[in-house]
């Protein structure tokens, strides 16, 4: 059962970072952008249960819920807290749930997998710490030709500034390694 050790307002209006003592997961990242997508994860159900929460999105011992900009926040976050709470920490998860989890690319020729796990390893370092230190993340979800698909996770994925300034931060870094790269926001 997680303790909240903070509550954190993010750069996007509609989205709080809750900090967690334990870990809900080990290096899983779970990201829905609605109720149906997260039918089989307990923990994001009950939280799409609670009116006004349009986004919800968790790896290891932090949470990033978004709400439709219909609630007040002081009384979401009693509202939030209690399924956070009885949920399960990470400690429960077996090593075979965690390698199972691991998202993979299909259909990438050997040298487009080399090409995006260099490009992959720079997003890591350099994009998501920030992204995360704000509720949110991206993933790679497509490499073809010279485009580059990413989708915003968390806070990030309605905020105003992750389709502008923070798309033009990513594909300036990435162009340091690929001088032709478009990079699209799914």
């Amino acid at each position: 059962m997680p303790k909240i050790a903070e509550i954190e307002d993010t750069p996007n209006p509609n989205a709080v970072k809750f900090t967690l003592l334990e870990p809900l997961t080990w290096g899983i990242t779970h990201a829905y952008e609605n109720a149906e997508q997260a039918e089989n994860d307990a923990l994001a159900s009950a939280l799409f249960a609670i009116e006004h929460v349009s986004n919800v999105f968790y790896v290891d011992k932090w949470l990033t819920v978004t709400q439709d900009g219909g609630a007040d926040w002081k009384e979401l976050v009693r509202l939030i807290a209690v399924p956070l709470r009885a949920a399960p920490a990470a400690a429960a998860q077996s090593a075979a749930a965690v390698f199972a989890a691991r998202a993979v690319i299909a259909d990438l020729s050997p040298e487009d997998q080399a090409r995006l796990e260099v490009i992959s390893e720079l997003l890591d370092a350099r994009i998501s710490p920030a992204l995360q230190a704000d509720g949110g993340d991206l993933t790679v979800v497509g490499l073809e030709r010279n485009y580059l698909s990413v989708h915003y996770q968390g806070a990030c994925g309605s905020c105003p500034s992750s389709l502008s300034g923070t798309l033009q931060a990513i594909t300036n870094l990435v162009r340091t390694i690929e001088a032709d790269i478009e990079v699209i926001a799914v």
